[in-house]
């Protein structure tokens, strides 16, 4: 075969696979590439008006109004507190449950279904229970404050009490909404490890420790990695988590995230402020680009090859 005849078969193959990328480069592009593009436009567009499609300057206030409003200093914090919490403590809880189930093959699968069984069901109709279940009302405090008073302790007011109670309970509901994805994730990643390694450790005397951290660990730590970069994104995109225990109006009950800081410019009772929004949505996502980033970079150099 010539020269020439390789060279067009290969330019040929390269088109074909640009063809075969085409719909999808067509979707990305028009529903997340534009959009962004186009909010970040607006994000500069002072004094935006949705109506009329008109604005009076373009500049950096929009930045600077968000930046200072009181209500999205308190979202920040609100989500930053919500990742900081869930995203170690369910990847935690998770991996510990993924080791207990592989230890246990009687009824495994049953367990791991009963385990999947929150993550399919919908994440309001799960708030509510969370909400009875926490709730204070003039007819019961709730079955938590019924356990915390049966130990001699004073009911606590979860959804409508201090600031620490509230931010207790949404922890717990996202920590038990995200944990079934992270379970099936790292318990299929721990059936992928070669048993041949585990057979070595223990012809070798390895303790049970020392296998876990020097061989279980290293090699599912690719799984681990990717279940934190996805916590992160999803903790920082939090919303309707938080208004199926707190309601729509989380401003007044403290415990609006940069999602829902989002929306209420957008759509809320204060609301119609498109350039806020768009500026509040800029921020979100540099804050999201700048921890994925950081997390792709050490997951290169820690996680096993």
């Amino acid at each position: 075969m010539t020269k020439s005849g390789v060279t067009g078969k290969g330019i040929k193959g390269t088109l074909h696979g640009w063809l075969y990328l085409l719909p999808a480069m067509i979707f990305l592009g028009a529903f997340m590439v534009y959009p962004l593009i186009d909010v970040f436009v607006y994000s500069f567009e002072e004094g935006y008006n949705s109506a009329s499609q008109s604005y009076f300057g373009v500049g950096s206030y929009n930045y600077g109004y968000v930046l200072r409003d009181r209500y999205f200093l308190q979202a920040i914090a609100n989500t930053l507190i919500l990742v900081i919490i869930t995203v170690p403590v369910s990847t935690g809880l998770s991996l510990l449950i993924s080791l207990a189930l592989s230890s246990v093959k009687f009824l495994q699968k049953l367990f791991r279904t009963v385990f999947f069984l929150p993550y399919v069901t919908n994440t309001l109709a799960v708030g509510l229970v969370f909400m009875i279940l926490f709730q204070k009302t003039e007819y019961t405090d709730g079955l938590v404050n019924l356990i915390i008073e049966s130990f001699g302790w004073n009911a606590v007011d979860f959804i409508s009490g201090p600031y620490w109670a509230k931010m207790l309970v949404l922890c717990v509901y996202v920590i038990w909404i995200v944990m079934p994805f992270k379970i099936l994730i790292l318990t299929s990643a721990l059936a992928s490890v070669n048993p041949v390694y585990y057979k070595a450790a223990k012809i070798d005397g390895t303790s049970p420790f020392r296998t876990f951290t020097k061989i279980t660990l290293p090699m599912i730590s690719p799984m681990i990695f990717y279940l934190v970069i996805t916590g992160f994104i999803g903790a920082f995109k939090a919303y309707s988590d938080v208004v199926a225990i707190f309601g729509t109006n989380l401003n007044a009950a403290g415990m609006n995230t940069i999602v829902g800081y989002v929306y209420d410019m957008l759509y809320g009772d204060g609301g119609g402020y498109p350039s806020y929004a768009s500026s509040a949505a800029i921020i979100l996502f540099a804050i999201v680009l700048t921890i994925t980033v950081v997390n792709l970079i050490v997951s290169r150099r820690k996680a096993y090859n």
